[in-house]
């Protein structure tokens, strides 16, 4: 079979942390024959060299290249591009890895559509990943209709053909924003490019030890050298107008102004701080004209306009008020509603934990000049808040909490002008309500909730919560999709998480009074406090001590609309003398299904099934436990007296 993809994996010094990137690999989808995996090991000095070599001797898919180091992974990755033979070829890091269908997937969505470039759905693990691009699948995609320019990392796959076509190789030596000049060539020259949002193809992880290189902190003079190379290539292929100052905003947005902004920038060393803003302020005069900084939020046009007029003090001063700034989401009602959860929520932004307030009438004015001072920067602000309200949204998004995972959910809201008492000026208040399809969701685990709010120049995301304990809606676990789900509050926090396969006892099924069981010849009822949007297919399983008997069973919603039915037929040839105890599976069509036990059992005696109290072992383990203390205190004095004796 010809190759379709070529993995290329540079390669140095990642300890242990290479380990996931390799299990990722080998279990991938596509059939092994179809993929070829390039580690370009670049002078490591630890053992992964040897891991690497064994790893090749074993695996046919896996070729290992050695070479000196090079400074950077620009070089590795080229190596890696010419000894590849894939119809694509795809660049992962050494301490990232893959989801297991994510070859298979964009390898076939870039062929449906016929891209040179296909770009997927990333989650950052303890690092940021661009959120709004993958909002939905865009086929067919280009800066001017997606914010692709948000994603400028080399986690992607590209046609091998394309990059030869135009002759695109990664910058060489020891330099950064390496990957900004290749990916931003590669988004103006590609005929098409497709971005996949439906499925996490890659994961992009913050090692615990913090030392992934994108995080070490950086000398300005060559970042920012190396920066003007990305703007360079982004001139070359644009013309002066508004997609040039579009894509130009991204660097000035991302790579300066973000950097100069709350805490981000008050937590540097003064010194540091200096040199950075100094650097910065050489760029933006020199490479930006005024439609780049227009196109920005408020609070960024503020930053950058201090920065152009070269105003230190005053971006620190602006840092120090904007770091009191973030969102606060209050939950409202959460229930099951048809077959889905609903959520309800209030969102808003707060300045030193209070709401922020605004003035009730504004109209939008531009910036022309910078702020005259600090106070005047803030009440600008604040007036164009008020001016673009009605541009304010607000998101739920659901993220797995092992993985980093994370979707948006769908979501009605309207923004509502609160006054404020004994005061001037408005509160501004987004009310929303949002469906989340259990069955929508890819995996079963921990999802917590967040809310994204964007308003006026903020986007931020936080915890849904906390929910006061006195009016916590807390709504049952549900089967929804064939398998439980279980909304809950977290602790001590009281933010709101869905747990998707919830067993045992989160299931809340200990709280099933034996009133609430019915027995009859040949079918036993029991009302749970369960949510069924319908008819839905479980499994009851009685154990004696002599046998285990499973039958199959329906789950109903209950005719008062609280809580669920189980009806589940017992054996027809009924059930022999003893005490069963009886559990539940609530997922029977899972491949390793589990049972979790009920607070009742089944007694049969005299051709008749009544409930009974579930056995108490503890007694009777009790009792065996103290026989076996005597016995083994008779034991020790009679070996102490044969002692004595001789």
């Amino acid at each position: 079979m010809p190759v379709k993809v070529s993995v290329i994996v540079p390669v140095y010094n990642p300890g242990i942390y290479i380990e996931d990137c390799i299990a990722s690999l080998q279990r991938q989808s596509l059939p092994p024959d179809e993929y070829e995996v390039i580690f370009v090991d670049d002078g490591s000095t630890d053992e992964t060299p040897a891991r690497l070599d064994a790893l090749a001797a074993e695996d046919p898919r896996v070729k290992v290249i050695h070479q000196e180091n090079s400074g950077w992974s620009g070089k590795p990755r080229n190596v890696g591009i010419e000894a590849s033979r894939g119809e694509f070829v795809m660049f992962v890091d050494n301490d990232d890895y893959l989801g297991d269908e994510a070859l298979e997937r964009m390898y076939d969505y870039g062929v449906a559509h016929g891209a040179d470039v296909v770009v997927g759905k990333m989650a950052g693990k303890g690092r940021g990943v661009p959120v709004e691009l993958f909002r939905r699948n865009h086929p067919r995609a280009t800066v001017e209709n997606a914010p692709l320019i948000d994603s400028l990392t080399p986690h992607k796959m590209f046609r091998r053909a394309f990059l030869d076509r135009i002759g695109l190789r990664f910058p060489e030596g020891r330099r950064r924003l390496e990957d900004h000049v290749f990916i931003a060539e590669a988004y103006l020259r590609a005929e098409n490019v497709s971005v996949l949002s439906d499925y996490v193809c890659y994961y992009h992880l913050r090692r615990d030890d913090g030392s992934n290189a994108g995080f070490e902190r950086f000398d300005p003079v060559g970042y920012f050298k190396n920066l003007r190379e990305a703007l360079d290539v982004v001139e070359r292929y644009t013309e002066p107008g508004p997609v040039r100052d579009k894509l130009f905003r991204r660097w000035l947005r991302v790579e300066m102004v973000e950097r100069l902004r709350a805490r981000r920038f008050l937590k540097l060393p003064d010194d540091y701080r200096r040199e950075l803003f100094a650097e910065i302020h050489e760029v933006v005069v020199e490479r930006f004209g005024p439609g780049v900084a227009a196109g920005l939020q408020p609070t960024q046009q503020v930053v950058a306009a201090l920065t152009a007029a070269d105003r230190y003090d005053d971006v620190v001063s602006f840092a120090e008020w904007e770091a009191g700034v973030a969102p606060k989401a209050a939950p409202g009602h959460v229930e099951w509603r048809d077959g889905s959860l609903s959520i309800g929520f209030t969102a808003e932004y707060t300045s030193g934990g209070e709401p922020m307030t605004f003035p009730a009438d504004a109209e939008a004015t531009p910036l022309d000049d910078a702020p005259k001072d600090v106070t005047e920067a803030v009440e600008w602000v604040a007036s164009q808040t008020a001016a673009r309200f009605g541009q304010a949204t607000a998101d739920l998004l659901l993220r797995e909490r092992s993985s980093a995972a994370q979707y948006f959910q769908p979501v009605r809201f309207t923004r509502e002008t609160v006054p404020v008492e004994d005061g001037e000026g408005v509160r501004f208040v987004l009310r929303a309500t949002a469906t989340v399809d259990p069955a929508d969701l890819p995996k079963d685990g921990v999802w917590d909730a967040l809310v994204r709010v964007k308003l006026g120049g903020w986007t931020k995301e936080c915890r849904l919560g906390p929910a006061p304990m006195a009016s916590r809606p807390t709504p049952d676990a549900g089967v929804v999709g064939g398998r439980p789900a279980l909304p809950y509050w977290t602790e001590p926090h009281g933010n709101l998480s869905l747990e998707l396969g919830t067993r045992g006892k989160r299931l809340g099924l200990g709280r099933v009074q034996q009133s609430a069981v019915t027995v009859t010849d040949d079918q036993v009822r029991v009302r749970l406090p369960l949510y069924v949007p319908g008819d839905t297919e479980v499994r009851l399983r009685l154990v004696s001590p002599q046998q285990m008997i499973e039958t199959p069973g329906t789950l109903s919603p209950a005719t008062d609309g609280t809580g669920a039915v189980l009806a589940a037929a017992l054996p027809a040839q009924g059930i022999s003398r003893g005490v069963w105890r009886v559990a539940l599976c609530l997922a029977p069509d899972t491949a390793r299904p589990p049972y979790t036990g009920l607070p009742f059992a089944l007694r049969a005696s005299g051709g008749r099934v009544r409930v009974a109290p579930v056995p108490q072992p503890g007694v009777a383990l009790r009792v065996a436990r103290r026989a076996r203390r005597v016995l083994g205190a008779a034991r020790r004095k009679v070996s102490r007296l044969r002692i004595g004796g001789q």
